[in-house]
């Protein structure tokens, strides 16, 4: 029992440090903060995050994560991430939230802009992002 506990635990911990990892700039690929200083030449203050493979930028705002921006690895861009205000999201999107995850509670939100322009909103929930088009309809758990 205590070496299924164990492993559990070590489990849980790698897929979270897989999922998200705090990076140095120096560990981020130059082509990654190339595209990023000639996209967002406003950006200052910048953080790293290795996530699900790709590049994630942060800055902006006193968490220092309004903005984020995700890159692959060859620096093509992925999409855009501005945090909102939880009652800027539709008013449909809290109440699939009630309907399909009770008791859960937003904690962010954003909006969302993916490489080909299209928007939706995001809605994070117990460490998931969920994601809505723009009309507040649910696509999926990212």
């Amino acid at each position: 029992m205590k070496r299924t506990t164990l492993l559990f635990t070590a489990m849980t911990t790698c897929t979270y440090a897989v999922n998200a990892q705090d990076l140095k700039s120096k560990d981020v690929p130059a082509i990654v903060k190339e595209t990023l200083a000639k996209k967002y030449p406003h950006a200052a203050k910048v953080s790293w995050e290795k996530e699900k493979g790709n590049y994630e930028a942060n800055w902006g705002g006193r968490s220092g994560e309004d903005t984020s921006v995700l890159f692959t690895p060859k620096g093509a861009f992925v999409e855009e991430v501005d945090a909102i205000p939880v009652s800027q999201l539709p008013a449909n999107i809290p109440h699939f939230v009630k309907a399909y995850y009770k008791g859960a509670k937003i904690t962010e939100a954003g909006r969302v802009t993916d490489a080909t322009g299209k928007k939706m909103f995001e809605a994070e929930i117990k460490g998931k992002d969920l994601l809505f088009d723009e009309s507040g309809k649910y696509i999926k758990q990212d």
